[in-house]
């Protein structure tokens, strides 16, 4: 993870540090330091069995109430992608939202009964034949954290159907034109995709870890799950930063750091007359359409 964070630490001077403050810059920095703290903690906190059992319980609550607030900053960054792409509607917005926060209420209630009780773990020794250790040992089934997961992966599911509708038909609008779809909005949905799976993959991971199953594989989850969740949110943002830098659209005046490639109208005149009127037009639409027109 901090391999991870050292090949990013140039871009992220670059697109975050060296320019204004806005909603996603803020967003980066959640979760790029919040999961860089968590899967650090996590990568330590294996030997931290040796110590009292209190202090290694309450590092595990902190670890896994982080862990749920990470993915509440990762879907916000989903939920905000995905308001750009639909023009910046209000109205999906607050749907978004409305169905967001029974989520973060679950997910409370979830840490609380899965993970805030001490007795939901303990400590169990295995003995091999050149080693006697101590492994985690969760208590409780795999069922609650089944029907926990339920509800949210449904919620990402729902997220990947509007990205892909609103790509489906903005390809259908290019087509018509003889046009490439727009760059940005294939990546973002290509993300929220990306996201859907490794959130899926990552909810089994966390369920079969009440099942238990053999320690290998129990580690083999941890690792999955204390790292690529980590690593995919960041990237998400810095991909499309860098993609929208190295843009030679020329009309495209207002940086992406907030979706507004997508949104906003570009000061057309101004830059072709000098004029302060600036000339809209659909969202999704890229320079090359405008070339045509002006044509």
């Amino acid at each position: 993870m901090s391999y991870e964070y050292l090949l990013l630490l140039d871009k992220e001077v670059k697109y975050v540090w060296n320019r204004p403050w806005s909603l996603m810059s803020c967003l980066y920095l959640a979760v790029r330091y919040l999961g860089l703290s968590l899967a650090i903690i996590w990568g330590c906190w294996g030997g931290m069995f040796y110590i009292p059992e209190s202090p290694s319980y309450h590092i595990l609550v902190v670890l896994e109430w982080g862990a749920s607030v990470y993915f509440c900053f990762a879907e916000a960054i989903l939920i905000w992608r995905l308001h750009a792409l639909y023009s910046r509607s209000k109205l999906l917005l607050y749907v978004l939202v409305g169905l967001f926060l029974p989520i973060v209420a679950l997910l409370i209630g979830t840490d609380i009964y899965l993970y805030s009780r001490p007795h939901a773990f303990s400590v169990k020794e295995l003995i091999t034949p050149n080693a006697k250790y101590c492994t985690f040992s969760f208590n409780i089934g795999p069922m609650p954290a089944i029907y926990t997961s339920i509800p949210i992966v449904c919620y990402d599911a729902f997220l990947v159907v509007l990205a892909a509708a609103t790509l489906m038909r903005h390809s259908k609008e290019r087509r018509e034109d003889k046009m490439k779809p727009n760059t940005y909005m294939v990546m973002i949905v290509r993300y929220h995709i990306m996201y859907f799976v490794l959130n899926l993959t990552n909810q089994i991971l966390m369920v079969i870890l009440w099942a238990h199953i053999p320690t290998q594989a129990m580690n083999l989850s941890e690792l999955f799950s204390d790292t690529m969740p980590f690593i995919l949110a960041p990237r998400l943002i810095i991909s499309i930063w860098d993609t929208h830098a190295e843009d030679d659209c020329l009309y495209v005046s207002a940086a992406f750091a907030d979706c507004m490639c997508l949104t906003s109208p570009p000061m057309l005149e101004q830059h072709e007359m000098g004029s302060d009127i600036p000339i809209t037009w659909p969202a999704g639409v890229s320079c090359e359409s405008v070339h045509r027109e002006q044509n």
